[in-house]
């Protein structure tokens, strides 16, 4: 259980997804009114709250997916460039960024003023999600498109961010045309066990400059050790917001990065939502 109200639970087998969502359901419940913390799913007027609509959850399904990508995409490109043996203080920060061939992903630092992002290498995705074809730039190639927005949209967002003691991964998303997203999320350090939690989103001006939105994902971090050999294949797990009314992009993540992918059921706003194995969000019960 987290300081923040989350909580996390995995479930065995069984003959239908329908029983799990609704054990789930009866956990989430018992779990507020142990906490005496008011069911969120009525109101002082007795009202339902509105269900989320359709075009929401898939818009963070959508973002989810993209910030999965991004995830494998630096974890490939990473040690496919490492694989060279490059001089670190050259490669400090890695810029990914999705083409319609597949994912790019450069390596580089910020030049003295800030105004330039000085790329060393270049990884390319070739035939699959985990291979990258490696050049290098010597002398370093200087970007001041998506790249330089990028690093300096990390820059500013790292200045600002507290987290817990234990390492964190930063990815970078364009926020349409007006901004940049920019996660600070727990990493995985132990095969097997995939923590979340303690993550925050920033949303920076196109430049990358200045900070314009600062959102606390969730509080407490949360880590599940992988069932043991004994026992049945875990198919799905659970955890509630007391932040937000809604499932997050690192929650999709979360079901994506798993080995093997399982459901992730989500007690939010008066409702739990599954997100299933593809990262789409579903509505299945009430709170």
């Amino acid at each position: 259980m987290g300081t923040d109200g989350c909580a996390v639970e995995t479930y065995r087998p069984t003959s239908s997804l329908g029983i799990i969502a609704a054990m789930i359901r009866k956990q989430l419940v018992l779990f507020f009114a142990a906490l005496a913390l008011p069911v969120l799913s009525i109101s002082a007027e007795g009202k339902e709250p509105p269900k989320p609509s359709a075009e929401v959850l898939a818009s963070i399904t959508r973002t989810g997916t993209l910030l999965a990508g991004y995830d494998t995409a630096a974890w490939h490109a990473s040690d496919a460039v490492q694989a060279l043996h490059p001089n670190q203080k050259e490669v400090g920060r890695y810029i990914a960024r999705k083409t319609e061939s597949g994912w790019i992903v450069d390596f580089g630092k910020l030049d003295e003023n800030e105004d330039k992002f000085l790329v060393s290498y270049e990884a390319v995705q070739t035939d699959s999600p985990v291979h990258f074809a490696v050049t290098p730039f010597e002398p370093v190639r200087e970007d001041t498109g998506w790249d330089l927005a990028a690093a300096k949209a990390i820059a500013v967002s790292l200045k600002d961010f507290h987290g817990v003691d234990r390492p964190y991964n930063v990815a970078a998303l364009p926020d349409g045309a007006s901004g940049v997203l920019v996660y600070v999320y727990l990493a995985q350090v132990t095969a097997g066990i995939y923590p979340y939690g303690a993550d925050v989103r920033y949303r920076t001006s196109a430049d990358g400059k200045t900070i314009i939105e600062k959102r606390q994902l969730h509080k407490s971090v949360i880590e599940v050790p992988p069932a043991p050999p004994s026992q049945s294949q875990t198919v799905g797990g659970y955890h509630t917001h007391v932040l937000t009314d809604l499932p997050e992009d690192t929650d999709v993540l979360l079901v994506l990065q798993r080995v093997p992918r399982v459901p992730e059921f989500v007690g939010a706003g008066g409702y739990v939502f599954e997100i299933d194995v593809t990262g789409k969000i579903t509505v299945v019960g009430r709170l």
